[in-house]
């Protein structure tokens, strides 16, 4: 049985954290033996230890920020663990962890090293400088990376520009399950999940699922809101999520008087009722992978409004329900939810004519066997080598 550890910045609720956990939590136990190993602090920390045959590893030092000191520990510790371990297969997610787990892993001498962009963290916000170094770090650190997955196409040519990798990579989207969201919700439920929202019946339901951070540009929904609310009296908008930008979020409502218009829900883990309960969906991110948020909306039947970033597009291309507009463009988001609002461009009735919708490459279960063929493919050309390589061509799944 070979021992994979998968590593993970920080347990929160994301797209990167939810395919580590289903990763950890569904690989087959007779050929894998899953380790997860996380910073700490994650609201997903505890659900991650009560996963049956998993060791959970919490290592303190390894946290989101940039520092010196505690990346050198994370990193000692990180290497002294997988001597410990001795695991086959090293699996990072995210850029930080992706740094210092993949030197980690080298460091150890562990024969195949993996990692799986979920949207580079080289950002269009940062400094250019920053950018250049960031990109400079990843195209050293690609020298002993075994395997790259994007979840996009668009981060694979991204990659491919940057000079990361060559033939070593594979596009893997980061999929869903979407039964759940295909479900009729019951009408009592749905109005109580709409009154929790602040939407009555006859109120048009705007809701959002992000973390509210710069990627997902939280005040940009807000501005969105505005004005959109300006125009129909009987617009709503609910934004799942939290994050450090909250204090932010709730100042500007109160700015723009829309306490009683915005709700600010939280997180929530019934995501697939919540979707069931909107009218709309709306994402403002500036950046992307490739949001598993815009798979559950497509699945739920809703229609989209959403940036074009990341990988967004390339779900457009097998959904007619997304309108895609430029990043930071309000004025262009708003129009497209008030149309909407107003049944130009269909009304929303959910019905079971999207059921076969999604594409099998965003299932969940498809994503699990393509890890499984992948970890096969990469163990067995280790083992047909005495000495580790530092760049290994894998066949494109």
């Amino acid at each position: 049985m070979e021992t994979v550890c998968h590593v993970i910045t920080k347990l929160e609720l994301g797209g990167a954290q939810e395919v580590a956990l289903y990763l950890v939590s569904h690989l087959d136990r007779s050929r894998y033996r899953p380790v997860l190993v996380t910073g700490p602090g994650g609201i997903l920390t505890d659900e991650a230890q009560a996963i049956p045959d998993v060791q959970t590893v919490i290592v303190p030092s390894l946290c989101r920020r940039i520092h010196a000191t505690g990346d050198l520990l994370a990193l000692i510790k990180l290497t002294f663990l997988f001597r410990q371990l001795r695991p086959s297969i090293v699996h990072t997610h995210s850029s930080k962890a992706g740094i210092v787990g993949r030197w980690a892993a080298w460091l150890a001498g562990v024969p195949v090293i993996v990692h799986t962009v979920h949207g580079f963290g080289v950002t269009p916000s940062q400094p250019i400088w920053l950018r250049r170094f960031l990109i400079m770090l990843e195209r050293v650190t690609g020298r002993i990376t075994t395997h790259w997955i994007t979840v996009a196409e668009a981060d694979l040519e991204k990659g491919r520009q940057w000079g990361l990798f060559e033939s070593n990579a594979s596009v893997i989207r980061a999929g869903i399950d979407p039964y759940p969201f295909q479900q009729p919700l019951p009408p009592t439920i749905r109005r109580r999940l709409r009154e929790e929202f602040g939407a009555g019946d006859g109120d048009y339901l705007i809701g959002t699922v992000a973390c509210l951070k710069p990627q997902k540009a939280p005040e940009d929904f807000v501005a969105v809101a505005r004005r959109v609310c300006e125009h129909i009296p009987y617009a709503r908008f609910v934004l799942i999520g939290d994050g450090v930008l909250r204090p932010r979020i709730e100042v500007l409502l109160r700015e723009y008087g829309l306490q009683d218009r915005v709700r600010l829900a939280g997180w929530r883990r019934d995501i697939d009722d919540a979707m069931n309960s909107m009218d709309a969906l709306v994402l403002t991110s500036h950046w992307e992978g490739l949001p598993r948020v815009i798979l559950e909306a497509v699945s739920a039947g809703l229609p989209i409004v959403a940036t074009n970033v990341g990988g967004i597009q390339e779900v457009a291309d097998c959904s007619g329900r997304i309108r895609l507009c430029k990043a930071g463009d309000i004025a262009a988001l708003a129009d497209r939810l008030e149309t909407l609002a107003h049944g130009e461009d269909g009304d929303h009735v959910p019905t079971t004519d999207h059921l076969d919708e999604l594409p099998r490459e965003f299932h969940i279960g498809e994503m699990l066997e393509r890890y499984h063929t992948l970890y096969d493919m990469l163990l067995f050309s280790a083992s047909s080598h005495a000495a580790r390589p530092t760049r290994r061509s894998v066949a494109k799944l």
